[in-house]
């Protein structure tokens, strides 16, 4: 396909989740493949169930959700079936809400269920609920909370599309680790994820580019130019280039006009450019599926030109004049007939234009023939990764999908906010290299790749960021990063301890799994490790809410939560309460239980961490 360059296949997915069996009348949590689904959708059908036998079958359920509550104390889940089947029922939300609550008392999982204020439902599980919980984790291993919500639907994520003119800084790096951890999240929850980046080689920039590479062209061949014009890029990265052009053309490029080796020029800056962006990326350990030329669109076939005739056809095009703007901001305005998208008819504030005075492509018209590419690839599904100052442009480019794909077609447009970049607290100088911009790069180098990436995920994606170089690399529980891989380190170093102090105790991490996939996880009945397996638990819910929001950032916050519960439980089997130690030296049953806890603790943890990239070390240095 004219354009794309694929760089690597998709595999194929491998789906295990969790799904209610009877089995001698009891419901437990067990592992199947095929369509499944977790603990709370597990209860979301117990409370279809009991609404089916109160209402009849007729009831529209679609709005029922069932989540954890937001004060733990008032159970494990909560239900909002009542407040929003009331209406269709003919009674008052706590009169329905009684009525439910009365069949949910019947179910197997259920412990407890309270009505509480206008008609919400409080559900507290029984205690083999969260032992099954964890039993799910040791049975599933690196699979455990993997879902189907996606069903194999394809979905299209473009990020970082910095344009070729020069090395990553820190906001592009923020918009890389946001996609491509976006995209490892939907991939996990059941989608058929493309991650593809767009190449911005057909504007002006790419041909001030070219003229700055050939100004270091003539610096390699001993020319002094003196300093850099203005409006060109005068960082250093350019200097590689000069000295290629050099060395493959000698000084043959000094005879030609402007016009001849402007196309030259500017092929080999921005090839070079891609190189080195690729690998700025590769340094955070983002790779993309596909790199889609902008040029492609309109050198050989005109696929801009032939998607505003398809458009004009249906009527999405028209020649006519836009109004003066409201407010007096003047950029897409000119006071003339023109080629024009009616992009009001799909939700946008104005209709846009398509063509400059000069007859070429507006900006805006070359993306949507981008985005019909995507549609006309079997995309229906897009989101695109932007940087803040690119909010204005959302409305216009949700329009144009909607016009190419008549309808069929959405897209979702994430914003990544500003990263202000510190050294404690004090703003960081400047990048020599290039020119006005810290390199991400040089902050990579510096704090390491997982630091980076966490700490750009632990905040969401449309709130400006203040990443403190020197915060990142604290040992401390407010740098959330280390706090997290800390967690996963214990866990290990608390195998490390039972291998020596328990006779007999797997080295080796599969069989010490397999011993572990026995222990009588009952036998946990301290409030603490209740309350990690109710964490445990929640890991796949926790997933598909992060997905269907686009949001992985929430799998940050997780993390650290579950780290800080797990730490704090440590913490108490101490000199003040050495019966919750995780080994005890004389009862070799509630070890082991326990030593399954943790072995559930590192494995959500490692896995957590594999979504947002960041590493999961066994050990802390």
């Amino acid at each position: 396909m004219t354009g794309l360059t694929r760089v690597t296949g998709l595999g194929a997915k491998i789906v295990v989740i969790l799904t209610p069996r009877t089995m001698t009348g009891t419901r437990s949590l067990i592992m199947t493949s095929g369509s499944a689904s977790h603990l709370f959708a597990t209860m979301l059908a117990s409370v279809h169930t009991a609404a089916g036998a109160v209402l009849g079958g007729s009831a529209d359920l679609s709005r029922v959700v069932v989540e954890p509550p937001r004060d733990p104390t008032h159970g494990d889940m909560a239900t909002n079936a009542a407040m929003v089947l009331a209406k269709d029922a003919g009674k008052k939300p706590r009169e329905l809400a009684d009525a439910l609550a009365e069949a949910l008392r019947a179910d197997a999982l259920v412990e407890k269920v309270d009505v509480a204020g206008p008609g919400f439902i409080n559900l507290t599980l029984k205690a083999h609920v969260w032992g099954d919980a964890l039993r799910a984790v040791l049975a599933t291993g690196n699979e455990y909370g993997r879902g189907t919500i996606g069903a194999g639907q394809k979905v299209n994520v473009e990020y970082v599309s910095a344009n070729p003119t020069g090395p990553m800084h820190v906001g592009h790096g923020r918009g890389a680790v946001f996609g491509d951890a976006l995209a490892s999240l939907l991939d996990f929850a059941g989608f058929d994820v493309t991650r593809e980046y767009y190449i911005n080689d057909a504007g002006a920039q790419v041909d001030v580019l070219a003229r700055s590479a050939y100004l270091r062209y003539r610096e390699a061949l001993g020319e002094d130019i003196g300093a850099i014009p203005e409006g060109l890029y005068p960082g250093d990265y350019l200097v590689p280039v000069g000295k290629k052009l050099a060395e493959e053309q000698g000084d043959k490029l000094r005879a030609m006009s402007e016009a001849e080796w402007l196309p030259l020029v500017r092929a080999k800056a921005i090839a070079m450019m891609m190189d080195m962006i690729r690998e700025d990326l590769a340094q955070l350990n983002v790779h993309h599926d596909v790199f889609f030329s902008e040029r492609s669109l309109i050198e050989g076939a005109d696929q801009v030109g032939g998607t505003i005739a398809t458009l004009r056809k249906s009527g999405e095009v028209y020649e006519g004049r836009l109004p003066p703007p409201k407010g007096g901001n003047l950029e897409d305005w000119e006071d003339r007939e023109q080629t024009l998208f009616r992009s009001t008819a799909f939700g946008d504030d104005v209709d846009r234009p398509l063509l400059k005075s000069d007859g070429s492509y507006t900006y805006f018209a070359s993306d949507i023939a981008y985005h019909k590419s995507k549609y006309d690839r079997g995309f229906t599904d897009m989101i695109d990764v932007w940087g803040a100052d690119h909010g204005g442009y959302i409305k216009r480019m949700q329009a144009a999908v909607k016009a190419v794909s008549g309808g069929k077609a959405a897209l979702d447009v994430k914003l990544v906010q500003l990263v202000r970049l510190l050294r404690n607290g004090e703003p960081v100088k400047m990048s020599k290299r290039s020119g006005d911009f810290v390199t991400l790069r040089e902050v990579v180098d510096e704090v390491g790749r997982s630091a980076v990436r966490f700490d750009m995920l632990y905040r969401k994606n449309d709130a400006v960021l203040d990443f403190d170089l020197t915060k990142v690399i604290e040992q401390s529980r407010e740098n959330p990063v280390f706090y997290v891989q800390y967690g996963h380190a214990r866990g290990h170093s608390i195998f490390r301890t039972a291998q020596n102090e328990i006779a007999g105790f797997p080295t080796d991490a599969a069989a010490r799994l397999e011993r572990l996939k026995n222990a009588k996880v009952e036998l946990l009945t301290d409030e603490g490790e209740f309350s990690i397996m109710r964490k445990l638990a929640l890991y796949p819910r926790m997933i598909e809410a992060a997905a269907t929001a686009h949001e992985p950032h929430r799998v940050a916050f997780y993390l650290y939560e579950l780290a800080s519960e797990f730490h704090s439980q440590w913490s108490r089997g101490g000199k003040e309460s050495p019966h919750l130690r995780f080994i005890i030296q004389n009862d070799p049953e509630k070890t082991v239980a326990r030593l399954a806890l943790v072995q559930g603790i590192v494995t959500v943890l490692a896995s957590g961490l594999a979504l947002l990239g960041v590493d999961a070390p066994e050990e802390m240095r």
